[in-house]
């Protein structure tokens, strides 16, 4: 597996003076992922659980209806490419795959270009109430979750996420990109038969809409984070019902929308 993160020399100021000392860097590289021998886009990306990230992407995006359409999925390190081959011609050719499109890490405009045309096929509006949590556990899945942060420790350039259960993190998920990071968890739900039913997303960096998007159509009910929203995230939360729970502190939170799935233990 490549490396997360490289070593740097770095001339580093400071209270105590000037020096120069061997700093860590996170790793970026591009991906280009290939359908049926087509380039339907490049993703900048931290090049760890590249495949996962790959299915989770196509799965999210309505690319693909199903991890089962994907006949054959191989990712090729040296040259950057992953090849998928699907089990039949998209009919029609999805507009994705007329233009190539390069996501930056930073999930600007161009991202949500892309997305936002699709959404009202991928998205999935939470009208369960799989998932209720107090505000002891929301602290401590957010605890859990910078606990478990040594890249970002190490680094500080990457956005965390994880999977969890109101008793804790199922999985987690490091990347320079937010929703990729988002991507890789899906995809490993995919591919391993995990269901999202009764999980929870928790996040270390901005709630906006596009990460509130992905929560829709990836099929959480909740999504916690040590952030803020942005008043679009907000709008789609309440659109798709989604409880968006933001600035997780040590004992205190705010809960945005769909206030119902977050209960107080007043023990």
């Amino acid at each position: 597996m490549t490396k997360e993160h490289v070593n740097h020399k770095v001339v580093r100021y400071s209270e105590c003076g000037v020096e120069t000392v061997e700093d860590k860097i996170v790793v970026e590289r591009p991906v280009t992922i290939k359908v049926n021998g087509e380039e339907l886009l490049t993703i900048v990306c931290s090049p760890q659980y590249i495949e996962d990230m790959v299915i989770g992407y196509l799965v999210s995006e309505g690319i693909v209806n199903k991890v089962e359409d994907i006949d054959s999925l191989r990712s090729d390190e040296n040259s950057g490419f992953v090849h998928v081959r699907l089990r039949q011609e998209l009919h029609p050719l999805s507009q994705q795959m007329q233009s190539k499109r390069y996501l930056t890490s930073c999930c600007g405009m161009s991202r949500q270009a892309l997305i936002f045309a699709s959404d009202a096929k991928t998205t999935k509006v939470m009208t369960s109430r799989n998932v209720t949590l107090n505000q002891f556990q929301c602290f401590e899945l957010m605890n859990e979750l910078q606990e478990h942060s040594s890249v970002f420790r190490e680094t500080g350039g990457v956005h965390n996420a994880a999977l969890a259960t109101k008793h804790g993190i199922v999985i987690m998920r490091v990347d320079i990109g937010r929703h990729n990071a988002l991507d890789k968890i899906y995809g490993h739900c995919l591919r391993n038969n995990i269901s999202l039913e009764d999980k929870v997303l928790v996040f270390s960096g901005r709630l906006s809409s596009e990460i509130v998007l992905k929560a829709a159509k990836i099929g959480c009910e909740v999504v916690l984070s040590k952030s803020a929203p942005t008043d679009r995230a907000i709008q789609i939360a309440i659109e798709q019902q989604i409880t968006m729970v933001g600035f997780i502190r040590k004992q205190s939170m705010n809960v945005y929308t769909c206030s119902e799935r977050i209960y107080e233990d007043k023990s």
